[in-house]
């Protein structure tokens, strides 16, 4: 305790006074950020650092990346897991919003946030989540403001397109900077659409499946937006063959630059042809998950690992479960990386990278 005062306390302005604090910063932006609490707890310089944000912006500068999912598998309640300690941690349940509870609900993580979307009979809701405060607050609205849209962020960004607003079907897209807290309006794209699905993939976004306003008509397109030059590509039959008609939006996941689809009716793991615009079955779901046309199964990238988070009743609750699987050449090999007592439904899940 080289760094006790007079009285023999530790001086906890201090983050690690013997080596300089650009050195202890680089140290820190390098240890797990699953230990930054306790950290904050006994260092008050550090805690400054972590709850501004600065430290994420720093980390983020670094490009250097972890990946926490959250999941929320009772109505108002959140888990969140660590996949490289295989640890579950808690976070605070949302405020009992009346439209939280009785409708669907969309979720969004960027850069330290969690969004939660809902719709009460005569407005729209936005909930934010901090990981800086570990606390919910009010999020920012929309500038068109809608429900059922596809969405996928990118660092401290995201992107949302489509949906249904408050005259139909939407074919307009915002852009959200979770920095700034601002929603900036994006050109449209070719076709309005909802229960669609995002994700980014080689530097541009991407909007694929959905519905049209026209007497429901699904929609097998996709749509690339390039973010550079600000325009939208439609792709012909980028959805052919996937769910999406009935049931839930498009399960899609994007690893490596690599783009994979969950058939949750054929329970099969598909990865996306971009040079023959098709779809190449790879293997297996893991089946044990029971899911509603979909709805209550979660499908994500994490990292270098493609992810389900399923439920099952169990005597006394239901048991949910993460699987991981690292993508290669060979056919899909499902690991349990986590189990917990929880809901058997997945009602809402994001991963957070930072």
């Amino acid at each position: 305790m080289q760094d006790a005062d007079q009285n023999g306390e530790a001086n906890t302005s201090e983050l690690i006074g013997a080596i300089g604090r650009e050195l202890a910063i680089t140290c820190l932006l390098h240890t797990p950020r699953s230990y930054y609490g306790m950290i904050a707890c006994l260092n008050r310089s550090f805690c400054s650092l972590m709850r501004s944000g600065q430290l994420y912006r720093l980390r983020r500068e670094a490009r250097i990346v972890e990946h926490m999912i959250y999941c929320s598998c009772n109505v108002l309640e959140w888990d969140g897991f660590d996949p490289c300690r295989q640890r579950w941690f808690n976070i605070p349940s949302m405020p009992p919003i009346e439209c939280f509870t009785l409708a669907d609900k969309e979720s969004l993580a960027v850069g330290t946030n969690i969004l939660v979307f809902g719709k009460k009979v005569e407005a729209h809701v936005v909930l934010r989540y901090s990981l800086l405060s570990n606390s919910w607050t009010t999020g920012d609205m929309m500038n068109s403001p809608r429900c059922l849209f596809g969405s996928a962020s990118f660092g401290e960004k995201a992107i949302v397109a489509g949906g249904i607003g408050d005259n139909g079907t939407l074919s307009s897209a915002e852009l959200y900077d979770s920095e700034a807290k601002t929603w900036t309006t994006l050109p449209s794209m070719n076709r309005a659409r909802k229960m669609c699905s995002g994700f980014f993939m080689d530097g541009k976004f991407y909007v694929i499946g959905g519905k049209a306003d026209n007497h429901n008509e699904i929609l097998n397109c996709g749509e690339e937006f390039d973010l550079e030059k600000g325009t939208w590509r439609l792709i012909p039959d980028m959805a052919s063959g996937l769910n999406g008609g009935s049931g839930a939006p498009p399960l899609v996941a994007v690893v490596n630059n690599e783009l994979y689809a969950a058939d949750y009716a054929e329970k099969e793991v598909r990865r996306y042809d971009k040079v023959n615009n098709a779809w190449i079955t790879l293997g297996s779901l893991p089946e044990k998950y029971t899911s509603v046309n979909g709805w209550g199964l979660a499908f994500r990238g994490c990292g270098d690992k493609l992810i389900v988070i399923g439920g099952m009743s169990a005597p006394g609750g239901g048991v949910i479960e993460i699987c991981s699987w690292i993508p290669n050449n060979g056919q899909p090999d499902w690991k349990i990386i986590g189990s917990r007592r929880s809901g058997s439904f997945v009602y809402n899940c994001a991963v957070m990278g930072c």
